[in-house]
């Protein structure tokens, strides 16, 4: 029989039997080449011994099991120096001495354990029509030999976590080649220096701002120059403003809170706006802006020329309420209705006695009571928190916490961007930022010098930039100043060079998402294996 296209074979092997059932394809092929080489002395031999059937398994065909029967020969060595008398020719192309199964056969189920590991690796295979096991698929992986160390010149370095917090491990990645050569089972400095001496060619070590590698680096590397990531930097400039802003905003907090508690009550009854629930502000919001629509829908329908009847009748509302509006520049604002409350007879006592220094409000409900005011505690508490200083709302001053962002970790974004890529309502925020202190302005220069020179790699005004800010006031960015004085080479290289660990923190994900899938139940070996080998 010729060759089947639908199974390639090797040269020499040819198909003689094809016989297909509902689950499986048994194949029988015979070697036909007429000679093979003795595997001890590899000198050809032409003269056979015998034959027999040797059993494989190949790789399924359409969900089917492939049992291959391979019709092979033993040849006599004629070499008289050979210690092999009689041997078996080899099949190096299709399967290994001894073996059971294919050599692609044996591929795929590495293949899927790499890309599965082991149980779920079995339940995919059986879907594929290979029926094995899951100590079969580990060993597979297992097997797997170490690649080789190749010269690596630019070396990424980077921890992971087995157990977070608890246990760590390191990886290393080649950035020419953006392949991990290899994993270590802890981020110890000695056992990282100890691999960096099989590399006497390193030339580039790119690491975040830990201690221990940058030791690692100077023991295991001296030749070597050490890149700070910039990624790194700018996290740890972002936790030195965060710092920063949270005194500030904590200050300015406190100095409000003191200054409206200064303020004496006042005596005007029924003049505040009412003090709204979240919820009821925002359906005083929705009514505005609905009105407001209407508006701009009445302006825009008198410049083409409607007559006011007609504006009415599309818009819905009234003839005279159009004749209003249109009468009007500008959008009419509702004015808050004033709320009437059982207290309003006795604020005028209740302000005297507050100016007077009584500030316990259970202490002027018992007052008002004893001179006959038909009220309860809840009304008084209620009322008098609503026209307090620190319970009505004013209008917002220019140096007023500007709100949104309120927090410190919102604020710090606006700091750190570009400033051609905020919005109008971010930059008037920043600008109400810049207002509150001198301290503002100047840390929102210093940062921003900072990550310009960050984005454009001009690592030669860091001595320009540090001396700049020990000659602020500003403890947060001179104490992150001052750790970047301790790793200036590293950091200066970092600000320089295009290297940088994004690469490393790639890699680092995915050995996440293989590790998970392990469950946490398999150890370090067979982790290491499948990420070197990762498909």
């Amino acid at each position: 029989m010729e060759e089947n296209p639908l199974l390639p074979l090797p040269e020499g092997i040819q198909i003689d039997r094809i016989q297909a059932s509902e689950n499986e394809v048994r194949i029988t092929a015979i070697a036909t080449h007429p000679t093979s080489c003795c595997p001890v002395c590899r000198q050809p031999s032409c003269t056979i011994h015998s034959r027999y059937r040797r059993m494989v398994r190949d790789v399924p065909c359409g969900g089917r099991r492939v049992q291959l029967t391979l019709c092979v020969r033993k040849f006599f060595c004629r070499n008289p120096l050979c210690e092999r008398k009689v041997f078996t020719e080899r099949l190096p192309e299709l399967v290994c001495p001894w073996a059971q199964v294919t050599i692609r056969y044996s591929q795929q189920l590495t293949s899927i354990g790499l890309a599965t590991c082991g149980k779920g690796g079995t339940r995919l295979a059986a879907r594929l029509g290979i029926q094995t096991s899951r100590q079969t698929i580990l060993r597979r992986i297992m097997d797997l030999p170490d690649l080789p160390l190749c010269t690596v010149l630019y070396l990424g370095i980077d921890d992971f976590a087995f157990l977070r917090g608890c246990r760590f491990g390191t990886i290393l990645v080649n950035l020419e080649s953006r392949r991990v050569v290899d994993l270590l089972p802890n981020r110890e400095a000695e056992t990282s220096a100890a691999w960096m001496r099989q590399q006497p060619d390193l030339m580039v070590v790119s690491r975040d701002r830990g201690g221990e590698y940058a030791s690692a680096a100077r023991e295991g590397a001296p030749q070597a120059i050490q890149c700070a990531d910039r990624f790194h930097l700018l996290k740890n400039l972002k936790e030195a403003v965060e710092g920063f802003l949270a005194r500030h905003f904590a200050a300015h907090r406190t100095r409000v809170v003191q200054e409206s508690r200064a303020t004496p009550l006042p005596a005007a009854q029924g003049k505040e706006p009412p003090k709204w629930s979240p919820k009821q502000a925002a359906v005083s919001q929705t009514k505005r802006e609905e009105r407001l629509a209407q508006y701009e829908h009445v302006v825009a329908l008198r410049k083409q020329g409607f007559s006011q009847t007609a504006i009415a009748s599309q818009v819905g509302i009234g003839h005279a309420t159009v004749s209003r509006w249109l009468a009007q520049n500008a959008f009419p604002e509702r004015q808050p209705s004033s709320r009437k409350n059982r207290l309003d007879p006795y604020l005028k006592e209740v302000a005297q006695r507050w100016e007077a220094g009584c500030h316990n409000i259970a202490q002027l409900h018992r007052e008002l009571v004893a001179h006959g005011a038909p009220l309860t505690y809840k009304v008084v508490y209620k009322q008098l928190v609503r026209s307090l200083p620190e319970g009505r709302k004013t209008a917002a001053a220019p140096d007023q916490l500007p709100r949104p962002p309120v927090l410190a970790r919102q604020a710090v974004f606006l700091f750190l961007r570009r400033p051609e890529e905020l919005s109008a309502e971010e930059e008037e925020t920043l600008a109400l930022l810049r207002s509150l202190h001198t301290e503002m302005d100047q840390a929102y220069e210093l940062v921003q010098q900072f990550t310009q020179m960050l984005r454009e790699r001009r690592g030669m005004h860091l001595d320009t930039w540090l001396a700049q800010v020990n000659q602020s006031n500003i403890p947060e960015l001179r104490s992150f100043a001052a750790g970047v004085e301790k790793d200036k080479e590293a950091v200066r290289a970092g600000l320089t060079w295009w290297i940088n660990n994004g690469m490393v923190e790639g890699h680092v994900t995915k050995l996440k998402l293989i590790k998970r899938s392990m469950y946490g139940r398999a150890g370090f070996p067979l982790l290491r294996q499948r990420v070197l080998h990762a498909v």
